[in-house]
């Protein structure tokens, strides 16, 4: 270990200190505390999972939920539960974990709290991708997925390519990812105009995001794509720190941030594209996940694990808002995470101009 990371994990453990007046202090130890909140969301969203799964025209506890889960339930409990809800909200649970742990990578690659996957195009590239196979060859739910992954990818080649100069600049890869963003946009709009009716409805339904129908078969894909792409990001997460800090002085620090930079990329855009290719494209929780998160911890860096937490209950609060709150009008996800995010969007942006960053 050199003299500049001793030096920088001896002060990440001092303990910082809380006064509160009248003589009385507390010191906190930074790494316990992030800890316990993320102990605290792992809760939140267990118990959230529970009540969801219960939830609906045939209320269950949680007791019976749980009861349920272990194989001692009714049949139609087990019907409704193992067959209908569990699949939704697990498939709920990974498309938010996949996108917040996205998000968090493009923002700190970016440096930029606007530095969302879907602000940046990939999302919308996803998208085209679905388009083109919806549109263009009539093709089936497997087509749609793997259509929308493709897209995703290619985006992000793309993307990638137009921002290197001898690296890739934070505010270079935001501005050519909204460049892309906005092409790709136009080309989503030109693929509708040619769709019969027919396609036309299939397509925009799709476009909204959305869990409705999700069952097993788009659950088994994501979680073997998040048990492969997870633990790569979180082998990464050092180097991540280290990059948020500059290339020289990640360099100096021993990184190699080139290719640090590609697998970390690489890895985000392809959570997105599965997470896209499952549910739709929904936006704000890859933009929002990651700055709750930060803001939740109060700890410097990526905060991977706290960012894919967020994001799963995000994600999974949304849904229960689309079902519940509007009475018999039941809404797409993607609906309520759009308002949601087009509000926060705003905030951040007045947020951003009156600190001078923007």
């Amino acid at each position: 270990m050199s003299t500049v990371e001793r030096t920088t994990a001896t002060r990440s453990r001092k303990p910082a200190a809380i006064r509160f007046g009248s003589g009385l202090s507390l010191r906190l130890h930074a790494r316990a505390v992030v800890a316990t909140l993320a102990i605290g969301l792992v809760a939140l969203v267990v118990g959230a999972l529970l009540v969801l799964v219960g939830s609906g025209d045939f209320p269950i506890t949680p007791g019976e939920a749980v009861q349920t889960l272990l194989g001692n339930g009714a049949v139609a409990q087990e019907f409704i539960v193992v067959d209908l809800r569990l699949p939704r909200m697990l498939t709920g649970l990974l498309v938010g974990a996949a996108l917040g742990l996205s998000g968090a990578i493009f923002q700190s690659i970016s440096r930029n709290p606007l530095g969302s996957p879907d602000v940046l195009g990939f999302g919308q590239g996803a998208t085209v991708g679905a388009l083109v196979v919806i549109v263009l060859f009539q093709g089936g739910s497997w087509a749609v997925a793997a259509g929308a992954l493709a897209g995703c990818v290619l985006t992000g080649v793309l993307v990638y390519l137009l921002a290197w100069k001898k690296g890739v600049h934070g505010y270079r890869l935001v501005l050519v990812g909204i460049g892309a963003a906005a092409m790709l946009t136009a080309v989503m709009q030109y693929l509708l105009t040619k769709a019969n009716l027919m396609d036309a409805t299939r397509a925009v339904l799709w476009i909204t995001g959305t869990l409705d129908g999700r069952g097993w078969e788009q659950v088994v894909p994501l979680a073997v794509a998040c048990a492969v792409l997870v633990p790569l990001v979180l082998l990464h997460g050092r180097a991540l720190r280290m990059m948020e800090m500059g290339d020289d002085a990640a360099y100096a620090l021993g990184v190699p941030v080139e290719r640090s930079r590609i697998v970390l990329l690489l890895s985000a855009v392809l959570l997105m594209g599965v997470a896209t290719s499952a549910a739709g494209p929904i936006t704000f929780v890859a933009l929002g996940a990651p700055q709750l998160a930060r803001r939740l911890t109060r700890s410097p860096g990526p905060n991977l694990v706290p960012s894919a937490l967020m994001g799963a209950g995000l994600l999974v609060v949304a849904d229960w808002a689309a079902q519940s709150l509007f009475g018999e009008r039941q809404l797409p996800v993607g609906v309520v995470t759009g308002v949601v995010g087009g509000c926060y969007l705003l905030w951040l942006l007045v947020t951003e101009r009156k600190a001078g960053r923007i």
